[in-house]
């Protein structure tokens, strides 16, 4: 009786054993499947002018909320009171108000086009006059756009820019030889969009009188064709305009339209054509208009002025730089019209800079060494400048004040971490975004001192559900190269970590310029992927080499002409600190990257063949010849520049290294990385005899996904995993000859 009490008693346990932990394990299906893990998040809030208000979109209906209480206020509008004789399709994507906020701009039917462009049919809500129009009924329409007293919508179709007067419904089509591939009036091209970060290439003048846009003439520049795959009995193709490296780019003029004479002005920017207009943007005069022009080599930038009468143009500031300049919108004019804002790595790290109208220098407003990340603007009536910094750490980001003599600093955000802002529109409040690499985000309240106001949003759910699951935390690390650089990582160990195991070690790195991986911050769904492999027996790393972020110019342009170079070098040492520990397996390491990490990942395992077991590279870079103009040249220059850059660090070169186990993954409908980046280096893998695994998501874009695409390939890339790192599959690249 005793035994089969004993026997009961132990069979039990062993059950409820195997109940929790089945219970504690995670799973890609719980991940990509079912989002068991997905925290909530506060959608940016559309403030009000009054500064106090924000409307969001809930159930096709724009409701209004006050901003310290949170307190439900007024519906503006709600698409189910729409007369179904007015054609309104009662669910819309999006919203915007005009200046004065008496109507809304309804984006309806939204189809993406690339990362930033987009096509919708749009409406225009008068709150006076309840009164419903639509704006085109020749077909969708992008970037419509109020004139700041509302009276007018611009918008671009098909190519060429409008205008239309909402008062007498009448539409003037102000340019005429916009056509597909060859001319766009109003719109970004490809390049500009994906490198620049602009999609709309059109603004209003602050008085609403002029319209200054860009036109692309792309008439020169190369096609590349997408195959797509969709049931039909032959393939459908898309062709677009991409300009690679050495290639023609479009040649982009900027003009200024008159409303009232219905002329167009064209500015003056030189005869040279092979440049760059990154950034037009409106002075506080509604008759000069602000122009960045910047050389290929995208070391040289200008500000010019120009009229917006007759286009002449005066150079405002210059800027070069012996490496590059990165482009961002924090250019500001105060409203004084006397001085604007500019950021800018003149003294080896980002900082914020007050300059007049004439182009002098009137004062730094932050310095030392640390990067401003973001600038938030300046709220001119009490002469305060917010922004973000790194200033306390390369690992944390908070939010600070300073006023425009550069004095009076304030940090208006505590604790480590990462944090975000949203201000709202009179700078008295700012919605606080906080997360660290082991906490999902909070989203609180607060005034413009700091103190919290209320909490909108803590995750306590998904922290609960980190209890419940027995999660490790993530530990931070640093180390020193055999060049003596120090190295910032991270590390998640196994669960029921034993420190006399050896565990395989699994990295994790994306490396491109400016990019941080390693920064104390919520890492999303990839969060719950590294603890499931923690679970599964991984030592989880990651390690930002040189030429990322957080760490001043000299750190992150080191790699300047060398792409890869001395990113492979860091992560190498990194793998054999890691697999240096008494507590991991120096045979069993692999590595993992998307984009820049799958051109990472491939370079590790290719020269660092005697290091890494195995590596899987999503839709990566194999050359820098196949990438677009902007980016690589911004970084390499132009292949006839710099053959050596290309040849020495591009992995389709170095196939015949291939020792490990590497599993290659990409997109067919990728517009960014094409496809082409895979296939070459297929080509040369089976010219080198070299066994690799290989997997093509048809139709797929960049960010490989839609469906169950993402739950398949984490699936995949788990599998794939498990069975090179710790089951014992055949090397056959290892059995082969040299």
């Amino acid at each position: 009786m005793k035994n089969k009490l004993f026997l009961f008693t132990f069979g039990l346990l062993l059950m409820l054993q195997q109940g929790v932990a089945q219970k504690n394990s995670i799973t890609v299906e719980d991940i990509w499947q079912d989002y068991k893990f997905t925290g909530k998040s506060v959608p940016g809030f559309n403030f009000l002018k009054d500064g106090k208000h924000y409307t969001r979109l809930e159930n096709n209906t724009i409701k209004k909320y006050d901003l310290v209480s949170g307190k439900f206020v007024d519906n503006l509008f709600s698409a189910t009171e729409i007369d179904a004789a007015a054609n309104f399709p009662e669910k819309f994507n999006s919203y915007t108000f005009n200046e004065d906020e008496s109507k809304i701009l309804l984006e309806t039917a939204k189809e993406s086009i690339y990362r930033r462009s987009s096509k919708a049919n749009y409406y225009i809500w008068d709150k006076a006059q309840k009164s419903l129009t639509e704006l085109s009924k020749d077909g969708k329409q992008s970037y419509a756009t109020f004139s700041p007293d509302a009276d007018k919508v611009a918008y671009v179709f098909e190519n060429n820019l409008y205008v239309k007067d909402i008062k007498s419904g009448q539409t003037t089509q102000i340019t005429n030889d916009g056509k597909f591939n060859h001319i766009i009036n109003g719109g970004a091209d490809w390049v500009y969009e994906e490198e620049f970060s602009f999609a709309k290439a059109f603004h209003w003048s602050p008085d609403g009188k002029k319209i200054a846009f860009m036109r692309f003439d792309e008439t020169e520049v190369k096609e590349f064709t997408m195959t797509k795959f969709k049931g039909g009995l032959y393939p459908e193709y898309e062709t677009f305009k991409y300009p690679k490296v050495g290639e023609k780019n479009a040649v982009v003029s900027i003009h200024i339209y008159d409303i009232a004479t219905k002329k167009t002005v064209t500015a003056e920017t030189g005869e040279e054509t092979d440049i760059y207009f990154p950034r037009i943007k409106w002075t506080q005069n509604p008759k000069q208009l602000c122009i960045f022009r910047m050389n290929r080599h995208q070391n040289e930038l200008e500000l010019l002025l120009a009229d917006a009468d007759n286009g002449k143009t005066d150079l405002l500031l210059k800027e070069k730089n012996k490496y590059y300049i990165d482009i961002d919108d924090d250019l500001t004019f105060l409203k004084d019209g006397k001085c604007f804002i500019w950021t800018s790595e003149q003294s080896g790290f980002n900082h914020i800079y007050l300059y007049n109208m004439k182009g002098k220098k009137e004062k730094q407003l932050t310095s030392g060494n640390y990067d401003v990340s973001k600038f938030f603007g300046v709220n001119e009536d009490t002469k305060q400048v917010y922004y973000k910094s790194s200033e306390t750490s390369p690992l944390e980001e908070n939010i600070y004040t300073v006023n425009l003599k550069g004095k009076n600093k304030q940090r208006l955000t505590k604790g480590g971490g990462t944090h975000n802002a949203q201000f709202s529109s009179t700078f008295d409040y700012f919605v606080n975004s906080h997360s660290t690499i082991n906490s999902p985000a909070s989203y609180v309240v607060r005034d413009n001192k700091g103190a919290t106001v209320r909490v909108i949003e803590n995750n306590a759910t998904l922290a609960k559900i980190q209890e419940a699951y027995d999660v490790n935390p993530v530990e931070f690390f640093q180390f020193e190269t055999s060049e003596k650089v120090k190295l910032n990582g991270w590390m998640l160990k196994p669960a029921n970590f034993n420190p006399n195991r050896q565990y395989p070690v699994f990295m994790t790195l994306y490396g491109g310029p400016g990019s941080q991986q390693v920064k104390d911050s919520w890492k999303g769904q990839n969060y719950w992927w590294f603890q499931m492999l923690a679970q599964q027996g991984y030592v989880v790393a990651c390690v930002d080499n040189r030429g990322t972020g957080a760490r001043g110019e000299e750190f992150k342009k080191m790699t300047y002409q060398e792409l890869g170079k001395y990113e492979t070098i860091d992560q190498i040492e990194a793998a054999k600190y890691l697999g240096g520990l008494p507590y991991t397996d120096a045979s069993r390491i692999g590595i993992f990257g998307w984009s820049y990490g799958g051109f990472m990942s491939s370079l590790c395992l290719l020269k660092g063949n005697d290091v890494f077991k195995a590596a899987i590279a999503v839709a990566p870079v194999t050359s820098w010849r196949w990438y677009d103009s902007i980016y690589t040249e911004r970084y390499m220059r132009t292949e006839a520049e710099n053959p050596d850059g290309y040849k020495n660090n591009s992995p389709v070169y170095f196939a015949d290294q291939l020792k490990g186990h590497y599993l290659l993954v990409h997109g067919g409908g990728d517009d960014n990385v094409h496809y082409q980046q895979s296939a070459e280096m297929m080509n040369a893998l089976i010219d080198a005899n070299k066994q690799f695994d290989v997997y093509t998501y048809h139709n797929r874009n960049h960010g490989i996904y839609g469906g169950t695409t993402r739950m398949h390939l984490y699936n995949k890339m788990t599998n794939f995993l498990n069975e090179k790192l710790k089951g014992d599959a055949v090397n056959y690249n290892a059995l082969q000859k040299p």
